[in-house]
Order: structure tokens, then C-alpha cells, then sequence
């Protein structure tokens, strides 16, 4: 028997090839340390600005082949033993980290350059932050939190403060995507 961080008595800790199984079945989820999360459809708004960034990003990225974009039901495999798949809402990895050609059935094993995630109303600021710390603890590079209520968007890279960007403000691929820059408005719009 596997014990919770509360000291609770768990049956079993899950794996990522349970988590693949689960969902074919209609479960969806994250696993954190073999421990099943479920997540649920976040809505309308969310799902709108999560487009607006694969198209930002995909006008971008596609005509110079500079990598892929996933959505978060592709799943990336952080950890092993036990295991951590984690979903973003929206994810670049660069093709030299995963060719172009490359087809990966099941989750993704390296870390995207650019996570996005998007806060559901559901989540505190504070769950923003440590989601942004566990990306960048994992080695992403670069991590936008957009938050729908405020029309913000936060940018995190490793070793520098982040910074909150307004409606007027200009998003950057920084050096994960250099040239790369968008109105933070669009992503709203």
C-alpha cells in the first residue's frame, strides 16, 4: 500500500500507461506522483483563448518549422517511480528537441520550451505561481499564466522576476521564440 501526502492509505499509485488507459475510458486527468487529479472541461472562454494562442503561436512557428504545438490532452511524462504527467493548456517544443517527423504515441518525455497555461476561475493566483515554478523546475524556459478575469498575462523564465503583461502590452518569445510578438489583446480577442 501507497501512502498520500496526507498520510491517507491509497490501493495503488497509478502509472502513465494507466493514465493513457483511463483515458480511453472518459477519465481526464493529470497524475501527480502516481496519484490520479481529475480535470474537468474549463468552459467557453477558455477553450477561445487557448485557440487564440495555437494560432498566434502556429502562424508563427509553422512556416518556419520551428517545432510543435500541442493541447493539454497530450500530456507531458515529467517524472517516473512515481509517475507525474502533467497537461498544459498549450506547449511548443522546438525540433531539436522532437523532430518534426517524430510521432510519439502516448505522452511527450521532454520538457516544452513554452508552456501556456491558462487559469480557469477555479484556481488562486497562487496555484498560478507554483504551476509556473513547477514548469520552470522541470526546465521550460518559458512559462505565460494567462489570466482571463484580469486580461493579463504572466511571464515566468528561469532566474529572473516575472513580470505581468496588460492588454496593451506585447507578448515575446523571448529566446525560445526570438522574433516572435503579439499583441497580449489578441489573446483575448
Amino acid at each position: 500500500m501507497a501512502t498520500t501526502e496526507a498520510g491517507l492509505a491509497d490501493t495503488k499509485l497509478l502509472t502513465a500507461d494507466d493514465l493513457l488507459r483511463l483515458s480511453g475510458q472518459g477519465v481526464r486527468g493529470e497524475l501527480v506522483r502516481g496519484v490520479l487529479h481529475e480535470t474537468m472541461a474549463s468552459g467557453h472562454r477558455h477553450g477561445k483563448i487557448a485557440v487564440n494562442v495555437v494560432m498566434e503561436l502556429g502562424n508563427f512557428v509553422r512556416p518556419r518549422k520551428l517545432g510543435s504545438l500541442v493541447a493539454s490532452d497530450s500530456g507531458v511524462w515529467l517524472e517516473r517511480d512515481p509517475d507525474t504527467v502533467r497537461e498544459p493548456d498549450v506547449a511548443f517544443t522546438s525540433a531539436e528537441k522532437i523532430p518534426l517527423d517524430a510521432e510519439i504515441d502516448g505522452y511527450a518525455e521532454v520538457v516544452p520550451d513554452l508552456v501556456v497555461e491558462i487559469v480557469s476561475p477555479s484556481d488562486s493566483r497562487r496555484w498560478a505561481r507554483d504551476r509556473a515554478q513547477m514548469w520552470l523546475g522541470h526546465g521550460a524556459p518559458l512559462v505565460w499564466i494567462v489570466h482571463p478575469d484580469t486580461r493579463t498575462i504572466d511571464v515566468y523564465r528561469p532566474g529572473a522576476d516575472s513580470t505581468t503583461l496588460q492588454e496593451d502590452d506585447s507578448l515575446e518569445g523571448h529566446d525560445v521564440l526570438p522574433g516572435f510578438t503579439c499583441s497580449v489583446s489578441t489573446i483575448f480577442d
